[in-house]
């Protein structure tokens, strides 16, 4: 089987493929094009009041990528699995390169949640997240909102809907209207570090509120 490069990777999901394996262990790749396509809008994410609440009281810190392989490795550690070693592998590969995002979450020094993605033109191409700590993963997302608001990104790409993505404004869109944003997200200019920092968690709601 040809090898799977960081270029291929990256050709592959500006075509609307992704890759995903059968387990952790599993040595073969398989490519996805799915016929309803999970998108969050940017302009319809939902903070609940619960959430808002915990962003308050805001128990955690948050990051954006000073520990992606740990992240990934965080959203690999479960009993099912479509992040093998090779994926792991790429994804840290264009990471470094500047392609892949984190955000992360800590309680102190333990990373507790996070989340992490590709970053191609004005699309933002989530991967997977991951919570240990309640909410955890909710907080990861709503800063990862905010930033790509910020950043210029048109287009959230979450592969599926889940009804935890969907309780936050996560929707399907059928194959060919994916294809015909993606074409063009990938000509925006977008910038994934146009956000400075961290924000203040009351710039963070306001700014939420402003646009959902």
């Amino acid at each position: 089987m040809k090898q799977i490069t960081p270029q291929i990777l990256l050709r592959a999901y500006q075509m609307g493929m992704f890759p995903m394996a059968e387990t952790r262990a599993s040595s073969e790749i398989f490519w996805l094009d799915p016929a309803e396509r999970g998108i969050m809008p940017l302009d319809g994410f939902r903070i609940a009041r619960s959430l808002a609440k915990r962003l308050r009281a805001m128990p955690f810190q948050v990051s954006v990528d000073t520990a992606f392989a740990r992240v990934v490795d965080g959203c690999a550690a479960r009993p099912e699995t479509w992040i093998n070693a090779e994926i792991f592998d790429l994804f840290c590969t264009l990471h470094h390169a500047g392609h892949a995002h984190s955000i992360e979450v800590w309680d102190g020094p333990e990373l507790v949640g996070g989340v992490y993605g590709l970053a191609l033109g004005g699309t933002f191409c989530g991967e997977s997240m991951f919570s240990i700590r309640r909410d955890a993963s909710k907080v990861a997302l709503a800063y990862l909102v905010d930033r790509l608001r910020i950043g210029g990104f048109v287009l959230f790409d979450t592969q599926f809907v889940t009804g935890h993505l969907e309780s936050l404004g996560a929707v399907e869109i059928p194959r060919a209207e994916y294809h015909q944003r993606l074409c063009a997200a990938l000509l925006v200019e977008a910038d994934f570090h146009a956000q400075q920092g961290m924000p203040a968690v009351h710039d963070l709601l306001q700014r939420n509120t402003q646009t959902s």
